[in-house]
């Protein structure tokens, strides 16, 4: 018997990292997502720095196209040192 996903694709699909506030980080999480998804437009990331501005959010939104995609991702990005969580 095989899950089928409550998600439909191809659709849009956030998916938030966050670590250290570092350019090193930026590019990280980017390339990380890249390596599934091919190259993301810079419209396609917003970010967020915590309050005391040690911290940032990074969230691209891709155009998922499976779900076996999305699982790829997040065990790349959550397996990464410089990620300290993967929503």
């Amino acid at each position: 018997m095989s899950e089928e996903s409550a998600i439909k694709f191809p659709c849009s699909f956030p998916i938030k990292m966050m670590g250290r506030d570092t350019p090193e980080f930026r590019r990280t999480v980017r390339s990380l997502v890249e390596k599934h998804t091919g190259p993301i437009v810079d419209e396609a990331i917003r970010e967020a720095l915590s309050r005391k501005g040690n911290f940032v959010s990074v969230t691209i939104t891709v155009i998922a196209t499976s779900q076996k995609q999305l699982d790829d991702i997040y065990q790349d990005v959550s397996a990464h040192d410089d990620v300290l969580m993967a929503l």
